[in-house]
């Protein structure tokens, strides 16, 4: 745990924005759909990832016009079996790489939990699935991931989701929507798409005004949904009977996605009675990951998560 903690710092202080050689090189991108993704003849578009960051201490990269999404690969140097999907935000916008993506994922590298980043298609794109673009991409992921559990060492019962802001939405998504969103592509497809257990941070939760973060559901939904959209893509409207333990993690002066939306998230969950924590602190903002928080009490979340984890058998 002490050692945990002070990755953290590291972390958040910016001081490890220079990715060390020896994590360079348990790091591999794994390519999400043989082939192609479903829909991918019908775009047009051209890849990108820009660096946002003027500072050389750290990296804020973002993706737009995904055409191949991948699954970045952060093995720790002694995994302990779990494994996790990290899904960042961006608000449907872009995907983000760093702050949400490999920060975090080097953190829980460094307890032993083997990460997975994923770089997701975005649905004001033009993709054929309209809305469900996204979230092919992640039921495709959680089910690569159990299908290779066995070669890494890893047990495909422990597979967990972190999703962040519009990243949460979609982990929500993933953890509580119904049958699959594409068509069966390979022997992957046959296990199981849903996680075992699911953290969600500040997450867009609710697509329903007045709490709704109204870029992401344009985004998501266009401009003018209908009432029924509207419920479909709220988490607190889901089913979500029979889930697994969930972890929510908001900041209380989060102005973009307001706190509200995890606690409508979190009557759902108790009405559904699914296992739920939630942590709630004065100030974060919005979007911190590990490196936004240094010094503040939220920095103490990657802690929390493991120990979440550690009583529901996520993590040893």
């Amino acid at each position: 745990m002490t050692r945990l903690h002070r990755r953290t710092l590291l972390l958040a202080a910016g001081l490890t924005a220079a990715t060390p050689a020896s994590a360079r090189r348990r790091e591999e991108d794994w390519q999400l759909w043989p082939g192609g993704a479903p829909g991918r003849e019908s775009v047009s578009l051209s890849p990108e990832v820009v660096e946002r960051s003027v500072d050389p201490a750290y990296r804020d990269r973002i993706a737009v016009q995904t055409l191949d999404p991948l699954l970045t690969v952060v093995r720790p140097a002694r995994p302990n079996g779990a494994s996790l999907l990290l899904i960042p935000g961006g608000g449907y916008r872009w995907a983000v790489v760093d702050k949400e993506g490999m920060d975090c994922a080097h953190v829980l590298a460094a307890a032993g939990v083997t990460c997975f980043v994923l770089r997701y298609r975005l649905p004001g794109e033009g993709w054929p699935a309209g809305p469900a673009v996204a979230l092919q991409d992640a039921q495709r992921a959680m089910r690569l991931i159990r299908a290779r559990a066995g070669a890494l060492g890893l047990d495909p019962a422990r597979v967990a989701v972190l999703g962040a802001s519009a990243g949460g939405h979609l982990a929500g998504c993933l953890t509580a929507m119904p049958p699959p969103a594409y068509a069966p592509v390979d022997a992957a497809d046959e296990g199981p798409w849903r996680p075992d257990l699911a953290i969600l941070l500040y997450p867009v939760a609710t697509m329903r005004d007045p709490f709704v973060h109204a870029g992401s559901r344009g985004r998501l939904l266009g401009a003018a949904p209908t009432r029924d959209q509207i419920d479909q893509w709220s988490l607190e409207a889901l089913d979500w009977s029979g889930g697994p333990p969930t972890f929510l993690l908001h900041a209380l002066d989060d102005g973009p996605v307001p706190v509200d939306n995890s606690l409508m998230l979190l009557g759902a969950l108790r009405t559904a009675g699914v296992p739920v924590e939630a942590h709630l602190f004065q100030e974060g903002g919005h979007g911190f990951g590990v490196r936004l928080i240094a010094g503040r009490p939220a920095q103490v979340w990657p802690e929390l998560v493991l120990a979440f984890g550690r009583r529901h058998g996520w993590v040893p």
